[in-house]
């Protein structure tokens, strides 16, 4: 059925979906999926979420077909339908980073150490590996399998993950400056789910932060303001903590929580000691959302585990006095794990432990591989020595 929304997916029948793979085999199922993501049907909707999150970013696995996606829904968050715009959101954040990667919320986006590891593991780079076992191989099966992958990696497919999933992450940065202009958006979910986006891309930061912290000054929605201020301690420096400063004194204390973890992560990202006034208070504040219930709504940072990130943000932070004091104040009812500890002279009182975190849950169950299946997610070394 045609929709107003048609032209969002204009271009969309010029892609050969059919000879890109995802994680559940050939790509041929994405335009019907994206169609139904900009329809009116709202039950539909849900389910091609769901679809494309799993065939595109399953487990947080970017394949062939993965990048390809990535302009329609851009286009789709910043036109679409309202109750598309955020699954594309949600989508676009799931394209560029992997659940795994969003639990590593203390450090962000390691993009030096991303970029590196992709690079020493490109196509390019593996091409001539592949030729060298192809011409070695004595067993005709195992030949043949090597040439397929030799086939694969010569036309420029990535077959090793973090190479992958940089194909996401960069097609996804590419679109970012359009969705600038979402953090004006009147849904506030969108506001929201923009700034979360905008947090794992520190290449951006120089133009992001800015209007973050614009936004966290507006911003009358205590989930989207903290939102925001996190992004802002995530990609910023010790230069930004005054800034962050007022939203201490914030009535909503998710606000305040949200700020002391932004204060917290700029003095880590320098090595800060804990001496300063303003840090201190940060510390009591961390301290102060980890004795008390998880808000609700609360961020959807950490996998939305409110007390998880709070432990680990403190856990995080270089030594202190004052850190030791205030850890000896949280209830154990509210860590996941408190433990004594021996320090200088003596028991050191409950320490926060980091909590063990369940994977995120699997809405279907992934088919055994086949041979459709030509998106390899294990380093590639262990495929010449074994024949593919």
């Amino acid at each position: 059925m045609i929709t107003p929304h048609d032209n969002l997916l204009a271009g969309l029948d010029e892609v050969d979906w059919a000879n890109l793979n995802h994680a559940y085999g050939t790509a041929d199922d994405v335009p019907g999926q994206l169609r139904a993501l900009c329809g009116d049907d709202q039950q539909a909707q849900q389910k091609a979420f769901v679809g494309l999150f799993n065939h595109l970013a399953h487990q947080g696995t970017r394949c062939q077909a993965s990048p390809r996606a990535v302009p329609f829904l851009a286009r789709i968050a910043l036109a679409g339908p309202r109750p598309a715009r955020e699954h594309a959101l949600r989508l676009l954040t799931g394209l560029a980073v992997n659940w795994d990667e969003e639990c590593e919320i203390i450090d962000g986006a390691d993009i030096a150490a991303w970029r590196a590891e992709a690079a020493e593991n490109a196509s390019d780079k593996l091409l001539a590996l592949y030729e060298e076992a192809v011409a070695t191989e004595q067993d005709e099966q195992r030949r043949r399998n090597l040439q397929g992958i030799r086939d694969w990696v010569a036309a420029g497919n990535p077959i090793d993950p973090r190479d992958s999933s940089m194909r996401s992450y960069d097609t996804v940065l590419a679109e970012l400056p359009a969705l600038l202009t979402l953090l004006d958006d009147e849904n506030a979910r969108v506001r929201t789910r923009t700034a979360y986006l905008l947090a794992w891309f520190p290449e951006l930061a120089d133009t992001s932060v800015p209007l973050l912290l614009d936004l966290a000054a507006q911003e009358h929605d205590a989930v989207a303001k903290a939102t925001s201020l996190v992004a802002v301690g995530i990609l910023g420096t010790t230069a930004l903590a005054g800034a962050l400063a007022a939203h201490l004194d914030a009535e909503d204390s998710l606000v305040r929580w949200a700020a002391a973890t932004a204060i917290a992560h700029t003095a880590r990202s320098a090595g800060a000691e804990l001496d300063g006034p303003l840090l201190d208070r940060a510390v009591a504040e961390l301290a102060a959302a980890a004795a008390a219930p998880a808000p609700v709504p609360a961020t959807d940072y950490n996998q939305g585990d409110f007390h998880g990130h709070t432990a680990d943000m403190l856990l995080a932070l270089p030594p202190s006095p004052r850190l030791a004091r205030r850890s000896r104040r949280v209830p154990a009812v509210h860590q996941p794990v408190a433990k004594g500890v021996q320090g200088e002279g003596g028991p050191a009182g409950p320490v926060l432990q980091p909590p063990a975190r369940p994977p995120p849950p699997v809405r279907e169950p992934l088919p055994p591989p086949t041979a459709a299946f030509a998106c390899p997610c294990r380093p590639q070394r262990w495929m010449v020595e074994h024949g593919g």
